[in-house]
């Protein structure tokens, strides 16, 4: 590795993942932004190339750069750092656009300066970036990005980032429909309260889902995709959404769901063949209501952000 320079993949995420809301993520491995940061002499961070969106380069209105800033305060570092982004992830897309900029940025400074900073301090770093996208710290898509695979939240005060088992056979399918719905926007639709019956319900399937994901029961993974909090009002935003849901189901799906804060919408499968069954389902709909549509079929992403050796030109530079 270049001890000036890095280049890096940093991947979508699926967050609350149904039953999960803020606590639950997983990275997935097909798709995310690239990214190439570099040591400097200069203090601060520079964005110095943004590419793939229409997003602020200026450093406090973008998110890898107020994340950056944030680790930054933290180190004894004097010098700055410069940054390119490659966004290969459409923001408000509902799969951690903000968050893949946010992770991959801090990784990659705390790559180059020997490595000072552990995961669970990154992930502090991250949220920063996300509280300017959102206006909330939530850490349930950058914990899975930095730290690879499933992510449990089980705290947020102190920060407690637990990694979860992932089955080898599990595969996700989404499919973003080009509408876009902000994270801030579908925020502020949800209740702050809930009846004590439907927190039973979701505590009883985010305890399922993590014993399904840890023994590799794939019925008890499917049983446990359920949200009675958010999903009921979030769906209200996305077209055909109860349909995408029932013939992704038909089509064998174990489950489905809003990816984050949607538009996205996501399911998980047993097997890549079901995974791209699901796929084919999804596009149909949105293709009989002339929707533009990007549809994702993933492996769950183990690693979390990687490096990238030698892919210039997989980068545009």
């Amino acid at each position: 590795m270049n001890n000036h320079e890095i280049r890096l993949f940093s991947p979508a995420t699926i967050a609350n993942i149904s039953c999960g809301f803020d606590v639950l993520g997983v990275a997935l491995d097909s798709v995310g932004d690239e990214m190439i940061i570099r040591k400097v002499p200069e203090s601060g961070i520079h964005i110095t190339k943004l590419t793939g969106q229409d997003l602020p380069m200026e450093t406090d209105k973008n998110v890898a750069g107020v994340a950056g800033l944030a680790l930054l305060a933290a180190s004894t570092y004097e010098g700055g750092f410069e940054i390119e982004i490659f966004k290969k992830i459409k923001a408000g897309s509902g799969i951690g656009s903000s968050a893949a900029s946010s992770a991959g940025a801090v990784w990659g400074m705390n790559e180059l300066l020997g490595k000072p900073f552990s995961q669970l301090d990154l992930v502090k770093f991250a949220m920063e970036g996300e509280r300017l996208a959102s206006g909330v710290a939530h850490a349930d898509n950058v914990a899975p990005a930095l730290f690879g695979g499933f992510t449990l939240v089980r705290s947020y005060n102190p920060l407690d980032i637990i990694p979860i088992n992932s089955p080898n056979e599990l595969w996700a399918t989404v499919i973003h429909p080009q509408i876009e719905v902000k994270t801030s926007d579908s925020r502020k639709i949800l209740k702050t309260k809930i009846s004590l019956e439907d927190g039973i319900k979701q505590w009883g399937n985010v305890g399922g889902l993590i014993a399904g994901l840890f023994t590799n029961d794939y019925a008890l993974i499917g049983r446990s995709l359920e949200d009675h909090i958010v999903e009921p009002i979030r769906s209200m935003l996305i077209p055909e959404f109860d349909k995408v849901k029932s013939e992704s189901l038909k089509a064998g799906a174990l489950g489905c769901g809003i990816s984050g804060s949607g538009p996205s919408i996501f399911a998980f499968s047993k097997g890549e063949d079901t995974a791209r069954k699901v796929a084919q389902v999804m596009k149909e709909i949105y293709g009989e209501i002339a929707v533009e549509n990007d549809v994702h079929v993933s492996k769950i992403n183990s690693m979390g952000i990687k490096l990238l050796q030698n892919q210039q030109g997989s980068m545009g530079v």
